[in-house]
This record gives structure tokens, sequence and C-alpha cells, in this order.
């Protein structure tokens, strides 16, 4: 009963995350004419605030001292935090530039990078299904390649760094909550270098006369903190596989948005490429499924 408990806390964590998550093009959107840099130090340095609010509310603050005393954490937490806003960068410019079908397009493809990381990390051996799935999704990204005359960059690294991030996060011996603020407090000084560059030569929009653009770059601690807590929190009740399956919420949400509120170009070429990343998911999804009913019978 205490694992199903769990599980269940676990996916309604996760599945709130990937919701959040998935709408917040509309969010990134609203503010396309504001720089990427400028949101992405707001982002930075307004989840402080949030995360050390929900830190105090849960009672774990003395879990940072044990953290901070751990050089090798603290050293995993660097690298997550420049992980992450990396991540928040190009995902910010993307929406911005009207590339939000690519973005939708690198979280399809999170899962398969999730395989190929188990494999060089963790030692997992690749099955048939999985190799098919790697196949196509290599396949969907040569021809979009060609289609394009470049790599399909931004769905890679989107794709890439969460991956990444999210492996080192479920592996970092630190809570959620707190591995999160740490992280961001990590990142106070390069966002603060950031908006004090900014503001001098006029180019921020926070306090500069316009009470929207206020208000949205304010929203941006809360939208970032909560969700990326909340997958935090899923990410180490549910095994990286589950979590894995669960991340087609997201860029399905992306998409939608993308092709029938913004309105964005969608090509033939590029309806193929997702055919194929949609065949791979399928095929992974009902490789795990299938190995997850198997363990539950034997």
């Amino acid at each position: 009963m205490h694992t199903e408990n769990t599980a269940a806390r676990g996916f309604a964590f996760a599945i709130s995350a990937y919701v959040l998550w998935g709408l917040t093009p509309i969010y990134m959107w609203a503010m396309a004419h504001i720089p990427a840099v400028e949101i992405v130090a707001f982002r930075g340095l307004l989840s402080v605030p949030v995360a050390g609010c929900i830190l105090l509310w849960l009672g774990r603050t003395g879990d940072l001292k044990f953290a901070i005393r751990q050089p090798g954490t603290m050293l995993v937490l660097a690298v997550t935090a420049t992980l992450i806003s990396i991540n928040w960068g190009i995902y910010t410019w993307a929406v911005a530039a009207g590339r939000t079908v690519e973005t939708a397009l690198g979280y399809y493809i999170n899962p398969i990078v999730n395989i190929v990381i188990g494999a060089v990390f963790l030692g997992e051996r690749f099955t048939r299904p999985q190799v098919v799935a790697i196949v196509l999704a290599v396949a969907a990204v040569l021809l979009l390649t060609i289609h394009m005359g470049a790599l399909p960059w931004v769905s890679l690294v989107l794709a890439v760094s969460f991956g990444i991030y999210g492996y080192l996060r479920k592996i970092v011996p630190v809570g959620p909550a707190q591995g999160f603020f740490l992280e961001v407090v990590l990142l106070t000084l390069p966002c603060l270098a950031v908006l004090a560059i900014w503001f001098p030569v006029g180019a921020n929009h926070f306090m500069a006369g316009n009470l929207t653009d206020t208000l949205l770059l304010l929203a941006a601690g809360p939208a970032t903190a909560i969700p990326l807590i909340l997958f935090a929190s899923g990410a180490r009740l549910l095994k990286y596989s589950t979590v894995g399956l669960m991340q087609y919420v997201a860029p399905t949400i992306m998409f939608v948005i993308a092709v029938f509120l913004f309105r964005e170009p969608f090509s033939g070429v590029q309806l193929i490429a997702f055919c194929l990343i949609w065949t791979a998911l399928a095929i992974y999804s009902w490789s795990s499924l299938r190995k997850t009913a198997i363990v539950a019978q034997a």
C-alpha cells in the first residue's frame, strides 16, 4: 500500500509539472517582445524567494546545511543549474521566434534521449524495441536536417539538456525543493550581473512604465519554481522510465498550441518527422508497459 501511495503521489506531482510546462508557451508568447536573457535572469532571481518560502513551509531548511558541506553535491547542482538555465534560454527564445513546434519536437525526443542516458550512465542494455525507437528518432532528425539544411539544434539542445538535468537531479543526494533552491541561489550572481548590465542601458522591461510587463516578469518566479519542484518531487518517487513515458504530455500541449493557437507553419516534411518520432515513442511506450506487466506478474 505504501508503494502504491508513493507512486500515486509521484504521478500527481509529475503530471502537474508537465501540464504546466505544456501551457508555458502561452506565458512566454505574452513576453515575446522581451529579450530572452532578461526573462531568464528574472526566472532565476525570482525563483529564489519562491523556493525559499516552499522550504520554510516544508520545514526542511535544515537539510541545506548537509548539502552545502558536500563539495561533490554542490558541483553537481552547479552543473544542473547551468543546464536548466541553458534550457530556459533556448526555450524562451524559440517561442518568441515562432519556433514552438521545434520546442515540442525537442521534448518529444527527450524520452529517447533518456534511453541513451540510461545506457551511457547506468549501464542499461538496449532492448530491441528501444533500438528501433532510437533509429526512428535519428531518421526524423536526419530528415529535418536535410529539409532545413542544418541540424534541428533547438530540439536537440532542449532534449539533451533536460535529459541530463533530469538524470542528475534524480541521483543527486538532496531533496527536490532543497536542490532547486540551491540551483537558483547559484544562479543569483549571474542573473544579477545580467540585470546590472541591462538596466543602465535602458534595455530592461521591469518597472519601465508598462504594468503588464512588470507583472509578467514578477510571475517568472512562481512559473519557473513550481513546475520544476513538482517535477523533481515526482522524479524521485517514480521509476526513471515512467517519468520518460509521462513526458509526452507537455510536448503534446505545446504542439497543439503552436499549430492551432500560434498558427506556426507545419510542413509535410515536419509531419513525416513527427510521425517517425510518434511511432518511436509508441514502440518505446509499448515496450516499457509490456516489461512492467511482465515484472508485475512475476
